[in-house]
Formats: structure tokens, sequence, C-alpha cells
């Protein structure tokens, strides 16, 4: 059984995956409504990855036999002033995901509960990947300004990042 205090944390914690997936809509708009159709692709990706990310804590509640509480999501910003400034938004929020999760990862070391911090390290692992991949983004960003050649070509290669669709909501 899991502690209340820890439950409700994992709580808060799906909460903060589905307003990734809602800020990350609201970037594909972004990108749709400035005709980077490329950029727009590489976030409806990370949409469907943030997505995934809040199933797996949501399986992982039920099969503890804890409650999910569902709350409100926050509203995202709507409109950046650049790709650029949206990347660095998107790297930040990652950051602070991984500061959730470590947290997380904290109280359930805390709290003693063995199968929650094992199932975090996954997570643990999966924000170093999403953090150097907006990282990774930014700085290319940051090396196509005033290059509209450049710009052109960055589009056209985030553009091939396909969303991957999970055969199984275990993390």
């Amino acid at each position: 059984m899991m502690k209340a205090d820890l439950q409700k944390a994992f709580n808060k914690q799906i909460n903060e995956e589905l307003y990734s997936a809602y800020l990350y809509a609201a970037m594909v708009n972004y990108f749709e409504a400035a005709n980077l159709k490329g950029f727009a692709a590489w976030m409806k990706a990370q949409v469907v990855e943030e997505l995934n990310h809040a199933s797996k804590f949501i399986a992982y509640l039920h099969e503890r036999g804890a409650d999910v509480k569902l709350a409100a999501i926050a509203e995202p910003a709507a409109t950046w002033k650049s790709p650029l400034a949206a990347f660095e938004a998107a790297y930040r929020h990652e950051c602070h995901i991984s500061d959730c999760i470590n947290k997380l990862y904290s109280a359930a070391t805390k709290a003693d509960d063995h199968a929650a911090a094992s199932f975090l390290i996954w997570f643990i692992n999966e924000q170093v990947e999403e953090e150097a991949a907006a990282d990774e983004a930014v700085q290319q960003l940051k090396l196509a300004e005033g290059a509209p050649g450049a710009m052109f070509m960055l589009n056209r290669e985030m553009g091939a990042r396909q969303p991957t669709f999970p055969t199984t909501t275990s993390a």
C-alpha cells in the first residue's frame, strides 16, 4: 500500500506530465501558425511522449491500488517571440520536470517505498534525454540565428522526428 503523502505527490506529477503535453501542444499551435511545420512535428512528438509519461504514472498508481486524482491543468503560454524562445522555454520546462522527478524520488526513498523509487529510476534517466534533446534544439537554433537558410534546414530536419507510441504503459 502506498502512503497517502506519496500517493498525493504521484498525483501531482501526473498533473505536471499532463501540463507538459498541454504546453507542447501550445507550441505546436505556435509553430503551425508560423508555418514552421518541422518544429511543429517535433513538438507533436513531444506531446505524445508526455502523454505516455502521464499514462505510466497512472498505470503505476492503479497497479499499487492507489487513487488517481486528476487536477485542473494550468493554461500554458500561447506565443513566443521566436522559435529559439519557444525551445528555450521547453528546455527550462524539462529542467523543472527533472527537478520534480528528483523530488519525487527523494520522497519515495524517505517513505521507504522501494517499489516507487525503483519505478522512478526510468523517469530519472528519461529526463536526462529530455533535457539533452531540448538543449540540442536550443543550441542549433542559436547557430541558425540570422541565417534563414539554416533555419529552413533545421525546420526540415526537426520535422523528421516521429512520435513513438508505447505498446505497454509500464515503465
